[in-house]
């Protein structure tokens, strides 16, 4: 996906989504199936030979994850943004239809250079506000939120995670794909497409955006083809799940933000309290992980710290931590799990991501001991660990910063002195536009 500079005529056109693959007769999707078949091969329940002949299954055409992972998110939301033509977020890579696509929207970034219509015209806030709604519709991963939050900093444009929640709140996931449902995004290509999410939420869009087209957003629904019956998008009063696929969380755990993509989670866990597992980094949990002797129960709370933006340099995405191997063997499937890393969009289960700020610079979850009761309250919104705020500056006094990586010379020098938290998008401070001349609304 090509950056777009606030005044270069430019449109956005994507690979696309993979087809899907098969095993045994099921329909098999990268990577959303891969990790749900690798956590039944960690159980024992799939043997080696049979992983690995999976593995061969799961990505047979070239293209994107083909369900709703990060590259088909970005997609959906730069099309609701209006910085793609409509149409092109969900057709597979492999189909004729992307590279007539791709021929319009050449043809239509030169048509938009003579017309003077430059990206800062259409990447609005209010276009913003947009991308988030489908963001939220169709049970996106958190990646969509910190991407898009950087994008709208180089434009000066603060992302309001109040009204973001407030827009969870009312925004029902109406796609039936995975991570949060059944289906593939072959499946929405052939429903429809975006058009068919956009005309289910209209009248919580703003549809006087400008669009690439330049149409506003509510003119290219009006001119689209009708719909048709279909069983990938559902309507308002059948959801898929009943608010937004991503919630804010809050709490003297995460003072700054935390999000969980609660459409991916077990509902069971939505409301639970247990007992802090820490992992100190990525180092200390794959090598403790999958120790027999690691004291665990399925009740418990995995933590994983040092994995934001500066303890991690890069930010990876480590948050999906696995079920120890001694709990997946006894049919365990999901547990709380909260990290300052971030999540792969094909991923799934109760993970709790982005906690700000991160511990490498100071925040709470550095100051989380073994045993710590911590609690997690997605419907009111709160994220927090059994400790008095006396205790925490108490640990706070004792606590000593982890050794920082990249403090030499060239990019991971420049990276680690200037990259932000993961609520203002984890870009690099001097290139947002500050101060915001404007918020997302809802």
């Amino acid at each position: 996906m090509a950056a777009a500079s606030a005044n270069v005529p430019t449109l956005i056109e994507v690979t696309g989504p993979m087809m899907t693959g098969d095993h045994k007769g099921e329909r098999l999707g990268a990577c959303t199936d891969c990790r749900r078949l690798w956590g039944l091969h960690r159980a024992g329940e799939i043997s080696e030979g049979e992983i690995d002949d999976i593995g061969g299954r799961l990505m047979p055409t070239a293209g994107t994850c083909m369900v709703m992972g990060t590259a088909s998110t970005m997609a959906r939301m730069t099309e609701a943004m209006g910085m793609m033509l409509p149409g092109g977020a969900a057709i597979p890579a492999v189909m004729a239809d992307r590279l007539r696509h791709a021929e319009a929207s050449g043809a239509r970034a030169v048509a938009m250079a003579r017309e003077g219509l430059t990206p800062d015209k259409v990447m609005t806030p209010h276009a913003f506000s947009n991308a988030f709604r489908m963001l939220l519709a169709i049970g996106g991963p958190t990646n969509g939120l910190v991407h898009m939050t950087a994008v709208a900093g180089r434009l000066g444009i603060e992302v309001d995670l109040e009204a973001l929640d407030a827009m969870s709140r009312e925004t029902p996931v109406l796609d039936d794909l995975k991570p949060s449902g059944v289906g593939y995004m072959e499946d929405l290509h052939k429903a429809g497409g975006l058009t068919t999410v956009l005309r289910e939420i209209r009248d919580l869009l703003h549809l006087d955006a400008l669009t690439c087209t330049g149409r506003t957003l509510g003119e290219n629904l009006d001119a689209a083809p009708a719909d048709w019956d279909q069983k990938v998008v559902h309507r308002r009063d059948g959801p898929v799940y009943k608010e937004g696929g991503i919630a804010v969380l809050r709490g003297n755990l995460c003072p700054g933000s935390a999000i969980i993509k609660q459409s991916g989670a077990k509902s069971g866990l939505m409301q639970h309290t247990g007992r802090a597992v820490v992992f100190d980094s990525l180092e200390d949990m794959a090598e403790r992980i999958d120790g027999p002797d690691l004291d665990v129960g399925a009740d418990d709370v995995l933590v994983l710290r040092n994995a934001g933006p500066k303890g991690a340099p890069g930010m990876p995405e480590s948050g999906y931590i696995p079920i120890p191997k001694k709990l997946a063997q006894q049919g365990v499937r999901d547990m709380v799990r909260i990290s300052d890393a971030r999540m792969s969009g094909t991923a799934f289960g109760s993970v709790v991501l982005h906690v700000c700020p991160e511990a490498a610079v100071g925040g709470p979850l550095a100051l989380v001991r073994d045993g710590d009761m911590i609690t997690l309250d997605v419907p009111n919104r709160r994220l927090e660990v059994d400790l008095s705020e006396a205790e925490l500056e108490r640990r706070r006094a004792e606590w000593t910063p982890p050794a920082p990586k990249g403090t030499g010379r060239g990019y991971p020098r420049l990276h680690m002195e200037h990259v932000q938290q993961a609520d203002e998008g984890c870009d690099l401070d001097f290139l947002t536009q500050r101060p915001f001349t404007a918020k997302t609304p809802l």
